[in-house]
């Protein structure tokens, strides 16, 4: 059994097989390519990501106000990055634009805790969490990420979707409470509302 070589003329016209798709520029909202990084400026703010020039070809249309995305030969993964690289251009703009907020909650009910934000070294200090001396520290991610705390609630904000949901999800994961009954020990910081 002897395999036959495609010639190369052939195999030029079939592979030459691309799919694209398109992205509505809102309102407000620059976007240019600068190397292998997306950028998108809006009135909140500006934010950049990185993408991989071989899998994806970006092109931004000015005139119509679109950026078009375009992978060559696409198999399942070219696909599902496509998508990807969609998805977080659409929460770019959004962030741009809108922001994005967490709202969550400091829950306790034996020891009182008490909650600060350190600026300077970006760090959220929880206080007497289940009577220890020492705080817990979650990190707050992205220069652009704001924490406020009122009272008993904490609200994330920033122009980053994946920036703000990190710093909430570090708030969480900084008070989750290990060898303990989790029905009886109820103290903690728990997402609230997303928005």
């Amino acid at each position: 059994m002897s395999k036959t070589k495609i010639p190369t003329r052939v195999w030029n016209k079939i592979a030459d097989f691309s799919l694209s798709l398109e992205v509505d520029v809102e309102k407000d909202v620059s976007v240019s390519i600068d190397g292998e990084e997306i950028v998108v400026k809006g009135p909140k703010g500006e934010l950049r990501k990185k993408f991989n020039s071989r899998l994806l070809d970006i092109e931004v249309d000015e005139e119509n106000r679109k950026v078009i995305l375009r992978v060559f030969n696409p198999r399942k993964f070219e696909r599902s990055y496509l998508n990807t690289m969609r998805s977080h251009l659409r929460n770019m703009m959004l962030g741009v634009t809108r922001g994005f907020s967490k709202k969550l909650i400091v829950a306790f009910a034996h020891f009182p805790i008490r909650v600060e934000v350190d600026e300077k070294n970006r760090v959220v200090l929880i206080h007497n969490f289940l009577g220890e001396k020492k705080p817990r520290k979650a990190k707050i991610i992205g220069d652009s990420t704001k924490v406020i705390v009122k009272e008993d609630q904490i609200i994330v904000e920033g122009i980053s979707k994946e920036e703000v949901g990190q710093t909430a999800a570090n708030l969480r994961q900084a008070t989750k409470i290990r060898r303990k009954d989790p029905r009886v020990f109820m103290d903690g910081i728990y997402v609230l509302k997303e928005g």
